[in-house]
């Protein structure tokens, strides 16, 4: 009798570990889906706001080099349109992040660094542990009780 309860027993252990398997997989897949989901949501607003910023500055660009050069040409003094030249890098810029291709280079930069330069991306003392959280916490703190 004993051998039929302990065999009925580890199979409701092992259903039960496989459905906390399953569940703990269901779990991480949806944390990876919120996350990538969060991180795409900032993205296309990093987008949006380049693109709206570059209405503004492309409007206040074309004002000023226009500006700038009637001044250059009215005033014969070729100095005024010196300005132009970091407008105008500036401009080049928020087009290329807002319409261009900046951010794909931009990303197959960030995959090669990940690829051929790992050593650039560790942390001074390496991977924060537990045990180094737990010592600084003691150390920190004033109320804790040491047993």
């Amino acid at each position: 009798m004993g051998f039929i309860f302990s065999k009925s027993m580890n199979e409701n252990l092992k259903n039960q570990q496989e459905f906390m398997l399953m569940n703990a997989r269901l779990q991480l897949e949806r944390q990876l889906v919120m996350q990538n989901e969060m991180r795409e949501r900032q993205m296309a607003m990093q987008i949006a706001w380049s693109r709206e910023f570059l209405k503004y500055f492309g409007t206040f660009f074309s004002i000023a080099a226009i500006s700038l050069t009637a001044g250059a040409i009215k005033r014969k003094k070729p100095a005024f349109l010196f300005p132009i030249v970091p407008l105008g890098f500036v401009f080049t810029y928020q087009c290329d992040l807002g319409y261009g291709t900046l951010l794909q280079r931009m990303k197959g930069e960030a995959e090669n660094i990940l690829e051929t330069e790992k050593s650039k991306l560790q942390l001074p003392k390496g991977m924060i542990t537990f045990e180094s959280l737990e010592k600084s916490r003691r150390e920190q703190s004033k109320f804790f009780i040491e047993k």
